[in-house]
């Protein structure tokens, strides 16, 4: 297979290889690739769960309370 890259990508391969950072195209692309596939493994962000924990954590706030205090007043109370 043929693959032609873009000029600006072509340099980045060549100089990652140049540098010593891959013994080899093969290695950079090894590694791309195996990249690629990590990422393409990853859950996908989901909107609707994503705004649902954000409103239980909204519900869950409302029962917090610290009887009128700062937190400095409680940093304060912890040093005593």
């Amino acid at each position: 297979m043929t693959i032609e890259l873009k000029p600006e990508h072509q340099r980045i391969v060549e100089n990652a290889v140049q540098s010593g950072h891959y013994r080899s195209v093969d290695e950079f692309l090894d590694e791309a690739f195996a990249a690629w596939k990590t990422r393409d493994n990853q859950p996908k962000f989901d909107r609707k769960r994503a705004r649902a924990a954000a409103d239980r954590i909204r519900e869950l706030r409302k029962g917090v309370s610290l009887r009128g205090l700062t937190i400095k007043d409680l940093v304060n109370e912890g040093r005593r």
